[in-house]
Order: C-alpha cells, then structure tokens, then sequence
C-alpha cells in the first residue's frame, strides 16, 4: 500500500468513531475540482508514510482510537486493500472505506470479507453528466451503477454524497442524482471549498447557498432525510 498521509485525530471522517484518517496514493479520476492533487498523481516523499510506521502508529493508539478512516486518492485502486484493511481490523480497529465506486469487483470481494464497517461512496452528478464530472471521456457509469447496488445489498453501514460544485452542479439536478440512491439512508451534498490548491478549478466555484437549498429541497423528493453536510 503506498500511503499519502496520515491526519493523526478526526472526530468527523467516521460518524460517531473517533478515528484517524490514512490517505493512499492515486487516483483513476480527474475530477477538475480535486483539492487534492498531489494524492492524484505522486506526492513528494516528505508527505509520504510506510506501512511499518503506519501500524506502528496504529498499535500505539490502540485503545485511544477506535476506527481508521481510508481514503485518498481512490483507496480501491490498490490490489493489496483488502489484505490492508484486513490487518487494521485484526488490531481491534471499526474500518471506514472511501470510494468513488470505479472498482466493484474489488468492492464486492471487500464488502464478502466482513472487514468494512462503514462505506461513503462518491456520487458525482447525474449519469448523463458523469464523465464530464470526473474528467474522463466515454466514462462507464455501468461500474457506479454496479457499486451503488452492492453497497445498498451488503447490510454495511453506509452514505452517498455529492461535493456540489458551480457550474457543474444545478439545483435541479439533485432529485435525478438521489433517484439513482433512492432507498439510501444517508444522502449528504456538500458545497465545494476552494482550497487554492484544485486538479483543474478555472470557472469553478461554489453554490450559493439559496441555491443550495433548493437542490437540497429537490433530493428530498427523493431522500426525505437528505442533509447538507455541516448543517444540523
């Protein structure tokens, strides 16, 4: 596993876990919005962080963590995640899977092994807006599709969410995009943040919050219990 980082503390990456969040390196995607470039492509070495420290790390805070959150980059584009996530749950640890859903059949073999907790999956926009989204020509939305259900069928819990970002994303598109989790539990949006530090981010820009609102209003037709993440 090539790790990207490690954020020590977060009491907000695993819902209701206090966990640490570890960061692979890569990702399949070029979603021009990306805040996090450098996990993308190949972060300097000074951002980097071996297993064997990783773990070690882990076995120090055993019994002060209680989960480790896995994201990236694109944790699934790795062929040793399992095996990964198999040996931060042997240590006693609840396990947090990030995804874009691009890698089902590693998605199914991870939700059969019984080692993942929670997942939160990336919904992007609406089918016919995907590949423009995530940056890739002639995108096969049959592989979101094909994840989606395998994460409604496992019995694990889980969330969809949609980073909202101008001018990507319309109000209007958001009950099209929660019909495509309808029977979801958890739906978060969250509204685009500039970090100055974006994939591709020319002309792009966050939705005002009115705006915002009536996307929210649009996604609970379909989710009733639909949320903005950060607000109550």
């Amino acid at each position: 596993m090539i790790i990207g980082g490690l954020q020590k503390l977060t009491l907000l990456d695993f819902p209701g876990t206090v966990a640490c969040t570890v960061f692979t390196v890569g990702c399949n995607l070029r979603c021009p919005f990306c805040h996090n470039p450098a996990l993308v492509f190949n972060p300097p070495e000074d951002m980097r962080m071996s297993e064997e420290d990783f773990f070690a790390f882990l076995k120090k805070r055993q019994g002060i963590l209680d989960g480790v959150a896995i994201t990236g980059g694109e944790p699934l584009l790795h062929s040793d995640i399992g095996e990964f996530i198999a040996k931060i749950k042997s240590m006693g640890y609840k396990v947090k899977l990030d995804t874009n859903g691009t890698f089902p059949d590693r998605l199914e073999k991870i939700l059969a092994e019984g080692n993942v907790d929670y997942v939160a999956m990336d919904l992007k926009n609406t089918f016919d807006k995907y590949a423009e989204t995530v940056g890739i020509k002639n995108f096969d939305v049959e592989l979101i599709k094909r994840s989606i259900r395998l994460i409604q069928e496992s019995g694990v819990a889980h969330e969809f969410r949609t980073t909202v970002v101008a001018p990507l994303h319309e109000a209007g598109d958001f009950e099209k995009i929660a019909k495509q989790v309808e029977g979801s539990e958890n739906y978060f949006l969250q509204n685009f943040v500039d970090s100055g530090n974006l994939l591709n981010g020319e002309g792009l820009g966050e939705m005002p919050h009115e705006e915002l609102e009536k996307a929210l209003d649009n996604a609970k037709k379909i989710i009733p219990q639909a949320k903005i993440r950060g607000e109550s």
